[in-house]
């Protein structure tokens, strides 16, 4: 029962930020899936990408109010589309380990990006 509560709270957490932001659940998420224990670090990205796209569904419909703006979407979701594409079979190549390091760049990156 503890564990459900907890990942309830932090499928919450998520949405949340997901919510608010317009992204960045998935790095409230991909910690929160680790401390579990229940996942190989294999599976987190996996497992963490299947729940936030309908959270980005939600919060995509939550925040349009009636209209969502594809023709400005298009030329990005093509290109992130190809590109999920890529990394995904590519990204099974590169070490865990790398990648939590490239993704906690981009996250102080982004971070101090929003900042100055």
């Amino acid at each position: 029962m503890k564990h459900k509560l907890l990942s309830a709270l932090a499928g919450a957490a998520c949405g949340i930020v997901n919510g608010l932001f317009g992204a960045g659940g998935g790095m409230v998420l991909v910690p929160l899936l680790g401390r579990t224990g229940e996942l190989s670090q294999e599976e987190i990205f996996p497992s963490c990408l299947a729940i936030i796209l309908p959270i980005c569904a939600v919060s995509l419909f939550a925040r349009s109010e009636g209209g969502l703006p594809w023709a400005d979407a298009w030329p990005y979701l093509l290109g992130s589309i190809a590109g999920g594409l890529a990394a995904g079979c590519w990204g099974r190549r590169i070490p865990t380990r790398w990648l939590h390091r490239i993704l906690g760049v981009l996250i102080l990156y982004g971070g101090f990006r929003y900042l100055c």
